[in-house]
């Protein structure tokens, strides 16, 4: 097997944030293992990838004032969990990113005085004028929403793929192949596996969270979200026993954390 890209370099690649990698740590790793880490682990992880301590302090400020973080002390010790504000939004993510694509009953016409990029993500809102938006059906509705119009499934409406920047998240998909596609044929490092599988969800979740997951009719031929789907399910699955021997090396405020848990194998079930 060819050896795979290394850590350092994919993180270029993916033009890596400080703060976008650490809410990709809490949503892989910590969440489903009691959502508290510990501030030396999470500068350890970070380093792997390239950011040094002050960039982690710096971005984990950031993510508590935005509440996403929340943190608490033990003597010296600093430890990190998830915000309860934050629950919310790393659910909905979980749901993309593990469960099989969900599929819309419809199509919702929406009035929304304001929008945010966070709920316009949440809600793969698609603007069509004014304080109008389009949102696919899924039985749940930004907060503050008013229903202009609903459109059952079984309804053809033409055109409506061209309401959302289908190209924009193909490009995001193939970014995604193009980094961790060696990756799947190569002999990736023990020590390296933590790692990759994080850069793994991090990539796809940029693409994930901006695909309105539209029915596979109305999707372009040959559409990469379904080669990218396939590229992470395998190669999560295969990084998975690795890494958590590295996770075991991780501590929260107890201790190091568990290789696994219910809701960390709940995950690796549903990829099954």
């Amino acid at each position: 097997m060819q050896t795979p890209p290394c850590p350092m370099a994919l993180a270029r690649a993916l033009e890596l944030t400080a703060p976008g990698f650490i809410i990709t740590v809490y949503g892989d790793v910590v969440v489903p293992r009691g959502e508290v880490l510990w501030m030396g682990s999470l500068i350890e992880i970070c380093a792997r990838v390239g950011f040094g301590e002050n960039q982690v302090r710096t971005a984990v400020s950031r993510l508590v004032a935005s509440g996403r973080l929340a943190g608490d002390r033990q003597g010296r010790r600093s430890f990190y969990r998830l915000a309860d504000a934050a629950r919310a939004e790393f659910g909905r993510a979980t749901a993309l990113l593990y469960a099989a694509a969900p599929q819309p009953q419809g199509w919702l016409l929406l009035a929304l005085d304001e929008v945010s990029d966070d709920l316009r993500r949440a809600h793969h809102l698609a603007p069509v004028g004014g304080a109008c938006w389009l949102a696919p059906d899924r039985g749940t509705l930004p907060p503050g929403a008013r229903v202009v119009m609903r459109v059952r499934g079984d309804q053809d409406v033409p055109g409506i793929a061209a309401f959302w920047d289908l190209e924009a998240v193909a490009a995001r998909y193939d970014r995604m192949i193009a980094c961790l596609g060696p990756v799947a044929v190569g002999d990736v490092a023990p020590d390296h596996a933590l790692t990759l599988r994080l850069l793994l969800v991090h990539a796809y979740r940029a693409a994930v969270l901006r695909d309105p997951f539209l029915p596979p009719a109305l999707l372009p031929a040959d559409w990469s979200g379904t080669r990218a789907r396939a590229l992470f399910r395998d190669l999560y699955l295969r990084l998975t026993p690795p890494a958590e021997a590295e996770i075991a090396l991780l501590q929260d405020a107890e201790g190091p954390l568990a290789r696994q848990t219910v809701e960390s194998m709940n995950r690796i079930n549903m990829l099954r």
